[in-house]
């Protein structure tokens, strides 16, 4: 049999999808020598398949290459950053689950960019706003999938990586993922027909093909977060906006929420540091500790 290499763009019922370099879409059951060697292949695993019919586009998975990074929720492999998208009007942002999303990704050593959608619903007053808080947070676009501003620029950020597309309902995710994947809909409905299921809802982690070496991840685990098994305490060190302050505080230790002469605060106050972002963690900070105290 021959053997062509690929990428795994969804797993379910037992079966993987393997997307070629031809971009051909191969269903594929994998061999037993994978639960012997006790391995689950992932959604973006580079595999090795024997092509059983090619009319057909069936193979067997007979080798899974090594991983780059792995994810355990959700579970995926191969993934470089993620792309945290939330809109900036309609719903308007929530900073404290704004935040999580960002904590979360720092847990999971994903470098991150924020990206507010539907900046055509805002003012050049409110967009400078939203830049004045996250500005010292991570990279940061604005956005409208609507009208394309933007997105041309966001581009060069993907090119070549894997993204793992995160934010809450009515971020605009499925439009600002036809726009970079006008085939989704095609290679959705490839896999659809094959296991018998209708049109594309988030229940499964499945990898979209954007251009060469990029891809874009769409996955039901970025959708909301939950920080209950973080340590309150080290929770500073999650706002990159805080580092050059450590240190800097009269006490040693100081986790910048009651204690005095705290050089964070002293930051807030002089508009270093926003004040949305300092509120935030102060009630994170606070949800934390009583989920530790409990």
């Amino acid at each position: 049999m021959n053997r062509i290499t690929g990428r795994i763009i969804k797993g379910i019922g037992g079966f993987y999808y393997v997307h070629d370099e031809e971009g051909r879409i191969f269903e594929c059951r994998a061999r037993g020598i994978f639960r012997n060697k006790k391995q689950k292949p992932l959604v973006g695993d580079q595999v090795v398949i024997e092509v059983i019919d090619y009319d057909q586009a069936t193979g067997n998975l007979v080798e899974i290459l090594p991983r780059s990074s792995e994810l355990i929720r959700p579970a995926s492999a191969n993934v470089d950053q993620a792309l945290v998208l939330f809109a900036a009007k309609d719903p308007d942002p929530n900073y404290i689950l704004l935040d999580k999303f960002l904590i979360t990704m720092n847990l999971l050593e994903l470098p991150a960019i924020l990206c507010f959608n539907k900046t055509d619903c805002i003012t050049e007053e409110e967009r400078k706003r939203l830049h004045q808080i996250y500005r010292g947070a991570c990279e940061l676009h604005f956005i409208s999938v609507k009208n394309g501003s933007g997105m041309e620029e966001l581009r060069a950020y993907l090119q070549g990586k894997t993204t793992v597309l995160a934010g809450p309902s009515g971020a605009g995710k499925s439009s600002f993922l036809n726009y970079f994947c006008p085939d989704s809909q095609a290679q959705t409905g490839a896999v659809s027909e094959k296991i018998g299921r209708g049109r594309h809802t988030t229940r499964h982690s499945e990898l979209f093909y954007v251009t060469d070496d990029t891809y874009l991840m769409d996955t039901p685990g970025f959708s909301s977060m939950d920080l209950k098994d973080m340590d309150y305490r080290e929770l500073r060190y999650y706002y990159p906006e805080f580092d050059s302050h450590e240190g800097q505080c009269r006490f040693q230790g100081c986790v910048h929420v009651s204690e005095p002469d705290c050089s964070v605060k002293a930051a807030v106050e002089a508009g270093t540091i926003s004040r949305e972002r300092y509120d935030s963690y102060c009630y994170l900070y606070e949800e934390l500790r009583h989920i530790k105290k409990y």
